[in-house]
């Protein structure tokens, strides 16, 4: 009897138990010129520390390596004992990653991206004995070449916020990697300068919380830098603004804040930290225990008929009996493929074939070409030949997604690409950011991140 009524109120416990909500607390580690920032990441970690609270530090290589020269081995340590992330080598010595990136192709792209960032990540390793548990851009200088090279570097969490891709303000799949990323409303910043809103901000991050949990869980994302702390302009925008690109020698150091209005603002970071503590079915966690609270992106054992009425309607991801698909994973399990993470194509595909129906010798050669273009490359193709014609790759999966597998001959679709608006489409807002060259516009880049699109879906919590 005992044990009956032991069990009993071990399940209405469960039951009674709100659904998780992460915040993940991250902090841009760049300022690399002003030594005080230095003492202000110190500051942060100890305090943290004493709090029980482990947050994510995006360090710049340049400054694990300024660190190190400086002698600052107190820093290093104390930003050990949390989590330590990749926040681009250089940060804003031009040329900052959108620039490069702009005028590069998928492959070549991703090449370039990993010969100038991959050594500060090395450093990274040296320095802290880990490797990084995630990357984001300096400012709003990203692109989507990045993620095969991140890929490439072990690196598997996107972690910052911008405008160029997001899914319902919550983490998502993008590029094989975990992306917190365009969190909208659950991007929660008590305001340092205004101590009055602070207040107003904790009832937001309340209601966050609640609508959250309603949900089944989900994240909140909360980041600061640290030289933010102790210096009243940041380290970048004195030195490097519009495209600006001094000597070292001619560097300035950013003014620095005054003592009282440091501290004001340490007491608002602590302040938030301890009001989300007390909440229940809240937890700190880092970049670095995310893959461990969300499903693999691998996905296996669908329904192919409801995969095929979506796909062949439109091409975007789905939530399907728990699992979460995007619009490749789709085509891979439609052409009878393993389930594997494939980048989207690196190119624009046209159709050129015009005939309303493909016999079905030929349509079955042409999935067999793409199957094996899969294979080889480890992405999707721009194009899938019918002998000597072509069908743009939209088409194509909209195509074998309608084939009934039988007939003599397979009616021609044309795509749907819906994906592509969860993309951003504004070349200059997207990456409006002070050390840019004025008036920097990335087209390109965003036309890149509409081809990935083909790897974009939620991410469920498990």
């Amino acid at each position: 009897m005992r044990c009956l009524v032991l069990i009993l109120i071990s399940c209405l416990t469960l039951v009674a138990a709100k659904p998780p909500v992460y915040v993940m607390l991250w902090f841009d580690t760049e300022d690399y010129i002003q030594p005080a920032a230095d003492d202000a990441a110190l500051r942060i970690a100890q305090e943290l520390e004493r709090r029980g609270v482990r947050a994510t530090f995006k360090v710049v290589g340049e400054k694990a390596r300024v660190l190190e020269k400086r002698g600052r081995y107190d820093v290093l340590r104390a930003l050990s004992h949390h989590d330590i992330g990749y926040h681009s080598n250089y940060h804003s010595i031009q040329p900052t990653p959108a620039l490069y990136l702009n005028d590069m192709g998928w492959l070549e792209g991703a090449a370039e991206f990993q010969r100038r960032e991959e050594s500060g990540g090395r450093d990274i390793l040296r320095l802290f004995g880990v490797l990084p548990s995630c990357y984001g851009q300096p400012g709003s200088s990203w692109g989507p070449q990045t993620y095969p090279a991140l890929l490439r570097m072990g690196i598997p969490v996107y972690l910052d916020e911008g405008s160029h891709v997001g899914i319902d303000d919550q983490v998502f799949w993008f590029g094989g990697m975990l992306n917190v990323f365009h969190m909208g409303r659950y991007t929660i910043r008590p305001d340092l300068d205004d101590t009055t809103r602070l207040a107003p901000t904790l009832e937001r991050f309340d209601r966050a919380v609640e609508e959250l949990q309603t949900r089944g869980g989900g994240v909140i994302s909360t980041y600061y830098h640290p030289t933010e702390f102790v210096t009243a302009k940041f380290w970048d925008a004195v030195n490097f603004t519009h495209g600006a690109n001094p000597d070292r020698n001619e560097w300035r150091l950013p003014p620095l804040r005054t003592q009282e209005d440091s501290e004001k603002r340490f007491r608002v970071l602590l302040q938030y930290v301890e009001h989300a503590k007390r909440l229940e079915g809240v937890q700190f966690i880092t970049a670095r225990e995310l893959p461990q609270l969300y499903k693999s992106a691998h996905v296996a054992g669908a329904d192919r008929g409801r995969l095929a009425a979506h796909l062949a309607s439109r091409q975007t991801f789905m939530v399907l009996d728990g699992i979460s698909f995007s619009a490749a994973d789709m085509l891979l399990a439609l052409l009878g493929m393993e389930s594997r993470y494939v980048d989207g194509p690196s190119e624009i595909g046209r159709t050129t074939y015009s005939e309303p129906a493909i016999e079905r010798p030929a349509f079955e050669q042409a999935k067999a070409g793409a199957v094996s273009f899969i294979r080889v490359n480890g992405r999707l193709p721009a194009e899938v030949w019918i002998g000597s014609r072509t069908l743009a790759v939209t088409d194509f999966a909209a195509t074998v997604a309608g084939d009934d597998g039988s007939s003599p001959s397979v009616s021609v679709r044309k795509g749907n690409p819906e994906m592509e608006k969860y993309i951003a489409t504004d070349p200059v807002r997207s990456f409006n950011w002070v050390i840019h060259p004025e008036g920097f516009a990335a087209g390109h880049l965003l036309d890149l991140a509409r081809l990935q699109a083909w790897t974009l879906k939620p991410a469920l919590l498990r």
